[in-house]
């Protein structure tokens, strides 16, 4: 990455929809080094990007990463009409699209104004959705960084909002919390441009991230299995991570190696804190040039869908 275009603050905000389980890593450039400090709480959103920026110690961009969906499928944008994942944003919880943030209670209620389904169990069917959105397959509810890759299955359509692997919720929340209020004040990774430029020209770049996808990008072993939601899993594979500090010209506060070698603490909410130390450390290898964005120069992600940043493209 260009010096003109290297962030002066990279974070990580691993999300939820309940802020209780928002956990944050964070890093800022000094003297051309990183410093990397203990994964704390998100807070309150609608501070989040101005108390970010206070930290900078110098010029220079805030880039902030989010692991939950920004964009959506290109069947489903094409069919509301609006031009661009940008222009749905600001319409989206207005007008027509006041109750697109509500989810859908029965299936009857599902429509391109109102896709997000179901708000509980008991009957509810995917299959509901293609219908209620006209889709031809279930694929069409995908967007491409979602289909499944080499390392891992397909993740869950965005508009499905039940289940341990579901998403939707997050997206709700994290669209209206944080992106769709300042949307007129960040550039929106890939929607608006290559990474260099975005943080070459603005304040605040906002991208989608997936730590999922960064255990294997910085060596985390996915055998033997272990699971993010035990201590004794997380702590199993601290070698990896202390691998990566070791191996980078990076500082961190007095702590951080404890708490990897920790496991993050007891109990499942330390899966928060650990994946946003992850997504971090995945980011700062974006920065640096050692992995690639790895967006496709494609109309439809470019227009609709956005990217996973660092995901590289069958």
């Amino acid at each position: 990455m260009k010096n003109n275009s290297r962030p002066s603050i990279v974070a990580h905000c691993d999300w939820s929809k309940d802020p209780k389980k928002r956990s944050m890593a964070v890093a800022r450039r000094s003297d051309g080094k990183w410093e990397i400090a203990l994964p704390e709480a998100v807070g309150r959103t609608d501070r989040l990007f101005d108390t970010l920026k206070n930290r900078a110690l110098h010029d220079g961009a805030l880039l902030l990463g989010f692991d939950f969906p920004i964009g959506v499928p290109a069947f489903y944008g094409e069919a509301t009409g609006l031009g661009d994942f940008r222009t749905a944003l600001r319409s989206f919880g207005t007008g027509r699209w006041s109750d697109w943030y509500s989810v859908c209670e029965d299936a009857a209620e599902i429509s391109v104004a109102r896709p997000f389904y179901p708000m509980r169990p008991g009957g509810r069917k995917r299959h509901h959705l293609l219908t209620g959105l006209g889709a031809p397959t279930p694929d069409a509810l995908l967007r491409r960084c979602e289909h499944g890759t080499a390392t891992r299955p397909a993740a869950c359509m965005l508009f499905w909002t039940l289940g341990g692997n579901q998403v939707g919720k997050g997206a709700i929340t994290g669209w209206q919390e944080v992106i769709a209020p300042n949307i007129d004040g960040i550039g929106l990774w890939p929607f608006d441009g290559e990474l260099d430029r975005l943080l070459a020209t603005n304040d605040i770049v906002v991208a989608e991230t997936y730590p999922g996808d960064v255990y294997g990008q910085i060596g985390i072993p996915r055998r033997p299995p272990w699971s993010k939601r035990r201590r004794e899993g997380r702590a199993s594979v601290a070698g990896s991570l202390t691998d990566w500090l070791k191996a980078r010209d990076v500082d961190f506060e007095p702590g951080l190696g404890s708490l990897i070698e920790d496991g993050f603490g007891p109990g499942p909410t330390g899966e928060d804190p650990f994946d946003a130390l992850v997504g971090l450390l995945g980011m700062l290898d974006v920065v640096e040039g050692r992995l690639e964005p790895g967006n496709p120069r494609d109309p439809a992600i470019e227009r609709w869908e956005g990217w996973i940043l660092g995901q590289q493209a069958e």
